[in-house]
């Protein structure tokens, strides 16, 4: 009998091959025409820009069909911008050190000891015996607070926080870990909702000081904290609650109920007994570093030190106190440090090498006769697209400087300019590496890259409309000045 060889995975192979190819033809076509902006002035696609465009294609691809492992995916990135000399190994691969990447890392510590310690299972039981037995109230109660969280901590703070609290949730729905309609809902909606509720408060993440910079610098006039979140909070909490209803259609639960999940949630919570050491000591660090970085948006005094060396504190001083060891250390999903590895040197090759800019430019000048709502819905449309390739704070700052010079044109306030931005930018429902809770949430091993891909293009239009409503309707009945004219 002839034996058969291993089975050729021809899906794989094809879109493997699809990203070599198109990495060929952008890196090696001739040169592109430069971009114009309004004011007259040009700028050249570089051949390390066309390079810079060429490496962007391949990771696309290779990360939404999962060709490979992601974070081999995110290496191809470094190795292919130094092969074709897109930019040097010592700015390639240094950007897999980034502090944003360190504190991704220094996120998901927390997550471990949260678990580790038992804490989790603790908040898990607590809620579960407060939202009842219903898997829809489950969905609406991990969904509330995780949004609400990302008001007073960075939304990667807060997904690492749930996510082992989801573990412990779902490990009381189904035996094994195999995918489920719940599972894949209750993880990509945590990732979903931590974007939305983001968009909140400046604590929530970086982009909103960094707009918000832009603004003042271009505009001259400065948007406080408080001024943000009175148009923000409507805008962020319409989301969490479409997103709600939207797993709910997508990804209906097998189970309606979960019988005598209460009762049994109130028993282990009761057979825990009192708080044990290395949970008062994993809470105090844990709270004390999250109240520090909180504090630096009021305290003048601790700005300028870096929210990553403060939250790297936590993991020094879990291994100090011998809350966590060597192979907790090693436990650690490496998978996801070198998705974001690889985000971060993709991000900076774009902005670095021009290429981001002249995309920018190529695209809102398109819209700069068009009416005032289709330019600012491109701006939004442009940002949320950027975002979830590179970093939410890069995709900001490429888009906004060349928006603010268009609006006066249009006779657009910059103010619905920047707020729109911003809530596209806090929303990368397309691609994992869009923002630190997409990959978190993959951890769980209950969706492929492929699917979160497939399921964001409706929440991205949801998300579209939303916009649209905000800018048109909503923003103005609260006062927001639309237009100058």
């Amino acid at each position: 009998m002839a034996s058969t060889g291993p089975k050729i995975d021809w899906k794989r192979l094809i879109f493997l091959t699809l990203g070599l190819a198109l990495f060929c033809i952008i890196n090696f076509s001739p040169a592109w025409p430069d971009a114009v902006d309004p004011t007259g002035k040009q700028f050249v696609l570089t051949p390390e820009a066309k390079g810079a465009l060429a490496v962007f294609m391949l990771a696309g691809i290779w990360w939404v069909f999962e060709v490979v492992p992601i974070g081999v995916t995110s290496l191809t990135i470094g190795v292919m911008q130094v092969l074709f000399m897109v930019r040097p190994a010592n700015k390639a691969f240094k950007d897999f050190m980034d502090p944003s990447v360190l504190f991704i890392f220094a996120s998901l510590v927390i997550g471990m000891v949260f678990t580790k310690t038992g804490l989790t299972k603790r908040l898990a039981y607590k809620m579960l015996s407060v939202v009842g037995e219903k898997t829809s109230m489950i969905y609406l109660g991990c969904f509330v607070v995780t949004a609400a969280l990302t008001h007073i901590m960075a939304h990667t703070a807060v997904a690492a926080t749930m996510y082992p609290l989801l573990i412990t949730i779902y490990s009381m729905y189904a035996d094994d870990n195999n995918p489920t309609k719940f599972g894949k809902g209750l993880f990509i909606g945590m990732a979903y909702v931590a974007g939305a509720g983001s968009i909140v408060t400046l604590l929530g993440a970086a982009r909103g000081a960094v707009a918000l910079g832009f603004y003042k610098d271009i505009v001259g006039h400065e948007i406080s904290f408080f001024h943000l979140s009175y148009y923000m909070f409507p805008i962020g909490w319409i989301m969490v609650f479409i997103l709600w209803g939207f797993f709910m259609i997508f990804f209906k639960p097998e189970k309606k109920t979960i019988p005598g999940l209460k009762e049994k949630a109130v028993r282990l919570n009761s057979e825990m007994g009192g708080l044990t050491r290395n949970e008062i000591l994993a809470a105090i660090i844990i709270f004390t570093c999250i109240a520090v970085m909180s504090m630096r948006s009021f305290i003048p005094a601790l700005q300028p030190i870096d929210k990553t060396a403060i939250i790297l504190i936590s993991t020094i001083l879990f291994f100090i106190l011998g809350i966590l060891d060597l192979k907790d250390l090693e436990a650690i999903p490496w998978n996801i440090i070198l998705l974001f590895g690889g985000a971060m040197s993709i991000g900076f090759c774009l902005w670095e090498t021009g290429a981001a800019q002249w995309l920018a430019i190529n695209w809102l000048t398109m819209f700069q006769n068009s009416h005032w709502f289709v330019f600012v819905m491109s701006i939004a449309f442009f940002v949320m697209m950027m975002t979830n390739f590179i970093m939410n704070v890069a995709a900001i700052a490429i888009s906004l400087p060349v928006a603010l010079v268009i609006a006066p044109y249009l006779g657009v306030s910059p103010e619905v300019i920047v707020f729109a931005s911003l809530v596209t930018a806090g929303m990368p429902f397309l691609l994992l590496v869009g923002a630190a809770p997409n990959a978190i949430a993959y951890d769980s091993k209950q969706f492929t890259t492929g699917e979160f891909f497939n399921y964001g293009i409706p929440a991205s239009i949801i998300l579209m409309i939303i916009v649209g409503v905000a800018v048109a309707v909503i923003w103005p009945l609260m006062g927001m000045p639309i237009l100058t004219n």
